[in-house]
């Protein structure tokens, strides 16, 4: 809800587009299913250089990652913006587009991928919420020092 835009990099935005379709979620929880609505009234931004189209509403492609239009949008929009993706996720830390971070920590160890934090950025942190859930996922919510 508050949640204005979110900018996503080509992979996670086809793993999110499925929150576009009823299909599946007549028999998921309540919250599940308000999530579908929150996803989809969210504007989205996808960054890729290979995707051609998108199938989901509300939705735009920017070829490369430009911070001074991220920057110029953040100051202009009236709800924050989101980002998924390790790949955007690390150029935002590293031009000081980042006011918070919000990881989830999954029980699991799979051996693979993007690392969710860019390489040679340091910046300070200060615990502002976290949780734990019944399924052994915990919650972490941090501001950001530009410092």
């Amino acid at each position: 809800r508050l949640i204005g835009t979110s900018l996503y990099g080509r992979r996670m935005y086809e793993t999110m587009r499925v929150w576009e379709n009823d299909d599946w979620l007549a028999d998921e929880p309540p919250v599940v299913r308000e999530y579908a609505g929150i996803w989809r009234d969210t504007d989205k931004i996808v960054y890729s250089t290979t995707l051609t189209e998108v199938s989901t509403a509300r939705t735009r492609i920017e070829r490369q990652f430009d911070p001074v239009a991220v920057r110029r949008l953040k100051e202009t929009s009236g709800r924050d913006l989101s980002i998924g993706g390790a790949g955007i996720g690390a150029e935002a830390f590293r031009h000081g587009l980042v006011d918070e971070c919000v990881l989830l920590l999954c029980p699991v160890i799979v051996g693979g991928g993007k690392p969710a934090l860019p390489r040679g950025v340091r910046l300070g942190l200060e615990l502002l919420d976290e949780g734990r859930f019944d399924n052994g996922v915990v919650y972490v919510r941090h501001a950001v020092s530009h410092r």
